[in-house]
């Protein structure tokens, strides 16, 4: 492995594009980072399920939120807004959506999340 890696997210190794989604993946040896941007009127009901199934979405994320604002809602009930600048942890078992008229974007590090979000 390499001392040093560096790429450009405008130059992904792969673009998955579900309704009102984009998500561009780059592999760094190892490790995958995700760039998520969603857009107004996304929810993951709605814009995923379709492509993955289930009743909620059954992904782990660890990222940050470069613009715009998320709602969340657990399957226990816990609910909250996460906005640009903010970084989160979001357990198996969840809905979101975007809140208001700005686009979403944010990095997804936690690989299984980059590797495996919005495929079906």
């Amino acid at each position: 492995m390499p001392a040093i890696e560096h790429r450009n997210m405008s130059e992904p190794d792969e673009t998955r594009a579900p309704d009102k989604t984009t998500l561009e993946v780059v592999q760094l040896g190892d490790a995958t980072v995700a760039r998520l941007t969603l857009q107004p009127g996304w929810r993951w009901s709605e814009c995923i399920r379709p492509v993955v199934g289930g009743q909620s979405c059954q992904t782990p994320h660890l990222g940050y939120l470069t613009s715009g604002r998320l709602h969340i809602v657990a399957d226990d009930g816990t609910e909250a807004d996460i906005s640009a600048g903010e970084t989160y942890r979001l357990q198996p078992g969840h809905d979101a959506w975007v809140v208001g008229d700005e686009t979403v974007i944010g990095l997804e590090f936690e690989a299984k999340t980059a590797e495996t979000y919005a495929r079906g």
